[in-house]
């Protein structure tokens, strides 16, 4: 079954067309990222920006032409926290329905880090218990589970965008700020994750822009490598280390640090802060970063659905 997936995100849009095959990805055919930031100003206004909306729409009008050249069988578009907490988001999915006739649909906290799971679990075995992280732009996700079945999910508030909107508020930002946001983070995480759960894990993977980015910073790649940040194992020292030079760098030098794509650059800094909080919320002196996530998951889930 050859499934294509948009995944609409708080940060980013993004495509995968791939071929599924028993509950697999057997071969990728396209993928695309683009930064668009429909999450803008929702944690203030509750609403979905048109200039946002306009962006979202710019890129799924290419996604769209390549998902027609590769003749995909079913199209599936995800919207995650932005739209799940935007007074006009039904409107946002009518019009993508409309426009590109994307089967579109706002999924739960709970359903994206169940999908979440399955995609950054999808290509490796574990049968002790895991914890995946997806820090996103307005949500951040943490499942706990060993092989198929998960024993722990919860979908925070905590998300690279919105708590640069709360908290990062200077170029760069103030010790103060940064300390604020900190504690922000951990007292979230500490609420949300009860203590007897954070002992479970062995061990870790986090995906999505924030894990990437810190593991193309950590080795300096310029280009993006994706072959190389994918299994590419973060350590905590190393996590510290980059967040408090990027931090201390004012936005339009932040954009030219190697292996940082300069449209994250605005956010990094927060979603930074979650990562290491997380990683020493449970202990982790170090975490695998993977390239598989909620793109993944959700191809395989509509490749079983159809069957």
């Amino acid at each position: 079954m050859r499934i294509a997936v948009v995944d609409i995100g708080t940060n980013s849009t993004r495509l995968l067309v791939a071929d599924v095959v028993g509950g697999a990805l057997e071969r990728e055919l396209d993928r695309r990222t683009r930064v668009t930031r429909l999450g803008d100003g929702v944690d203030r206004t509750g609403r979905l920006d048109e200039e946002a909306i306009l962006r979202v729409i710019e890129a799924c009008g290419e996604y769209r032409a390549a998902i027609d050249s590769r003749r995909a069988e079913r199209v599936v578009a995800v919207l995650t926290s932005a739209v799940r907490d935007a007074a006009n988001g039904e409107s946002f999915k009518e019009e993508l329905r409309r426009q590109f006739g994307f089967d579109a649909q706002t999924i739960s906290g709970e359903r994206e880090a169940r999908l979440t799971y399955l995609g950054a679990t999808s290509w490796r075995q574990h049968d002790q218990p895991l914890l995946v992280l997806d820090i996103g732009g307005g949500s951040t996700e943490l499942v706990v589970g060993a092989g198929e079945k998960i024993d722990f999910h919860v979908s925070t508030q905590i998300g690279s965008v919105r708590f640069t909107e709360r908290h990062l508020r200077d170029d760069p930002p103030t010790p103060e700020e940064l300390d604020e946001c900190r504690q922000a983070v951990r007292s979230e995480l500490e609420e949300s994750v009860p203590a007897a759960v954070r002992d479970r894990p062995v061990d870790g993977i986090a995906v999505a822009g924030t894990p990437t980015s810190f593991a193309a910073i950590d080795q300096r790649l310029e280009p993006y490598d994706r072959e190389r940040v994918h299994g590419y194992r973060l350590q905590h020292d190393a996590c510290e280390r980059i967040l408090a030079a990027l931090a201390e760098l004012p936005l339009e030098s932040r954009r030219f640090v190697p292996g940082l794509h300069p449209d994250r650059a605005p956010t990094i800094v927060a979603g930074g802060l979650v990562l290491v909080e997380t990683m020493a919320l449970f202990g982790f002196d170090s975490l695998e970063v993977s390239e598989r996530d909620i793109l993944e998951g959700a191809a395989i889930e509509a490749a079983e659905d159809v069957e």
